[in-house]
């Protein structure tokens, strides 16, 4: 019985894990620590997106009119870590995932979904941005403003 306890815990333990890392779009991270530590070495910026994917229009209609499209996936293969910061009411997160959330949340003072926090590669704030139309290409133009801060 014991040993039976013992692997439904690990098994448990495993699948929360990869459950929470499943979640994360394909590009996306979702461990702040592990992506400015990537920023770090790779020496790129930051895009934190603070989101409510599965609730939260304006942050559907970013992801579909940008962060989906092929333009804005190349460019942040070269110039930018990406870290989904998720806020969803029927997806399950882990605990711990949902405690780093949180806290970003409010060390970033958000308010509001969508909401992009732009860090460089040191993991300084240079910017903050949210929904905007024209695309791709103008969400570039914005977030290459504030590369030069």
């Amino acid at each position: 019985m014991k040993k039976l306890l013992t692997r439904l815990l690990t098994l448990t333990t495993a699948l929360a894990v990869s459950t929470s890392a499943a979640l994360a779009a394909a590009g996306w991270e979702d461990d702040y620590a592990k992506a400015l530590a990537k920023a770090k070495t790779e020496k790129k910026m930051v895009l934190l997106d603070f989101t409510g994917s599965d609730w939260c229009g304006w942050c559907v209609k970013l992801d579909k009119e940008v962060f989906s499209k092929t333009e804005f996936k190349t460019y942040a293969k070269d110039n930018l870590v990406l870290v989904e910061l998720d806020f969803p009411r029927g997806k399950q997160q882990s605990k711990m995932l949902k405690e780093q959330n949180e806290k970003l949340q409010k060390e970033f003072g958000i308010r509001g979904f969508p909401t992009i926090i732009v860090l460089n590669p040191e993991g300084q704030k240079v910017g903050q941005l949210g929904y905007m139309e024209g695309g791709p290409t103008a969400f570039i133009a914005k977030v290459n403003e504030l590369k030069g801060k």
